[in-house]
């Protein structure tokens, strides 16, 4: 029985990985023609730290909040 089982575990891993080649054939260019690290670099110097509006907001409401109710900040303090 465990000949059986190997057998039919063995023949079924070789039907997959035939499917498996046929789907996904390799790629015949992998290779990138340029190198993009330069390109992110200028892209995250260029872009100015901008905050939403909503964001200082919340800012403010959780300051007036701690403000109006200090008892508040262990509990603040024990979800971080």
């Amino acid at each position: 029985m465990s000949k059986d089982m190997d057998s039919k575990t063995q023949e079924n891993e070789k039907e997959l990985q035939a499917l498996l080649q046929r789907e996904f054939p390799p790629l015949q260019n992998a290779e990138l023609e340029r190198d993009l690290w330069p390109q992110m670099l200028r892209r995250l110097d260029a872009r100015p730290l901008r905050l939403p509006w909503f964001d200082w907001v919340l800012a403010a409401a959780v300051a007036a909040a701690l403000l109006l109710f200090p008892n508040a900040i262990p509990a603040l303090l024990y979800q971080l």
